[in-house]
């Protein structure tokens, strides 16, 4: 059979801190502050990043836009970006003005 067993109140005489120490205080501001500079860090690196995608898309579109262009007055776009060369197909036919 099972006994109950009255708790007992333990009572705290300690008294309570109303502050943290100057040093602790010192060191969490630190930290929030290191915190907060890394965020606002991030924050200009993902802005920096948003406006470096949106350039890039603008540059893909270009570059789509002269690819079309050398299908239309090459048939291909097969270009040798070094020499301005350009990589017909095999077996095709090719309108050369000389």
């Amino acid at each position: 059979m099972a006994t109950k067993t009255k708790k007992e109140k333990v009572v705290d005489l300690k008294p309570k801190a109303e502050k943290i120490t100057d040093e602790q205080l010192t060191n969490i501001q630190n930290v929030v502050n290191t915190l907060n500079r890394s965020q606002l860090e991030l924050g200009i690196m993902e802005t920096r990043k948003h406006g470096l995608l949106h350039n890039i898309a603008t540059i893909q579109d270009k570059l789509t836009l002269m690819q079309s262009e050398f299908e239309k007055d090459y048939g291909t776009t097969d270009i040798n970006i070094q020499t301005g060369e350009i990589n017909y197909p095999p077996n095709v036919e090719t309108n050369k003005e000389d």
